[in-house]
């Protein structure tokens, strides 16, 4: 039995001792990365200067071309990410600021991103490498159900998140594979018509006062940062459109331009306007909040 016991210890030990290497190697190539993601490109980054940054989901990310923004002379970048809730929005801009970025305009795709206040957890995952590096990532996971483990286990996270930081995305950061999230100043850009379903129903969907909006109003407001809050177009065939009347009911700061662009030929899916559309719609955002710089 004592045999046994110390056989066991012995196994235990080395598990543990191979799970904190394991940790400490995989975490140790995502600090040396900022080419893989729009997450490590701001986690790994010194002070940076921007007139403009974009923030929200995949109705960000498709839908404010950042290069005609710098053609109107205004250093922008979209960090607008698909899939992304104001969970992950809120501690992006936690992250720049605590890199001391300078930023003097923030537009927020503030829409169908209020109705729920949990994480994205395909992207929100994406943080977790530098929970460890970072009290700013710590704390934003701190009221996860399952934020002990995630934290004291060692290498837990890269386990229970194989998919999105596991084995193949860190041998990429090892190697420094870049991929194509950073390329038109973060912008993506659709070019299909009508290639994804063209209807939609928002009759279920409730705006919260949501706790990560709120926070990023007051980050905004503590470091003079102008705010511009924006709900982005929805194809025409959409039911439930009164959902924007709500929002604006609840946060009437929050600019509505969900007819901006109308006819499906602008849009790629009823959710996301493709190319043409973007373009169009950035030519209007720049018109009303940026014709005067």
């Amino acid at each position: 039995m004592k045999c046994f016991l110390i056989h066991f210890l012995k196994i235990t030990l080395i598990t543990i001792l191979c799970l904190v290497l394991l940790d400490f190697g995989y975490t140790y190539f995502y600090l040396q990365s900022n080419h893989r993601s729009k997450i490590d490109y701001v986690f790994n980054s010194k002070a940076r200067d921007y007139d403009l940054i974009i923030l929200g989901s995949s109705r960000a990310n498709n839908h404010f071309v950042a290069p005609m923004f710098e053609k109107r002379g205004l250093k922008t970048f979209n960090y607008g990410m698909s899939g992304a809730h104001l969970f992950e929005a809120s501690l992006m801009l936690k992250l720049m600021v605590e890199r001391k970025y300078k930023i003097r305009n923030v537009i927020l795709e503030t829409d169908l991103n209020l109705t729920n206040e949990k994480p994205a957890m395909g992207v929100a995952a994406k943080f977790l490498p530098y929970i460890h590096n970072s009290e700013t990532v710590k704390q934003q996971f701190s009221n996860d159900p399952d934020f002990k483990a995630l934290y004291y286990v060692p290498f837990y996270r890269y386990i229970a998140f194989e998919n999105r930081i596991g084995l193949r995305e860190m041998f990429f950061n090892a190697i420094n594979k870049k991929t194509s999230h950073l390329d038109n100043l973060g912008y993506y850009p659709l070019y299909t018509t009508n290639a994804g379903n063209m209807k939609n129903d928002l009759r279920a969907l409730k705006p919260l006062h949501n706790k990560y909006y709120e926070e990023i109003k007051q980050i905004c407001k503590v470091n003079n940062i102008r705010l511009i809050s924006i709900m982005t177009p929805m194809c025409t065939n959409t039911k439930g459109m009164d959902y924007f009347t709500k929002v604006n009911q609840l946060y009437p700061e929050i600019h509505n331009y969900e007819n901006a662009v109308e006819g499906d030929q602008f849009f790629s899916s009823c959710g996301h306007m493709n190319d043409k559309g973007a373009r169009k719609f950035t030519s209007t955002i720049i018109r009303d909040f940026f014709s005067l710089q």
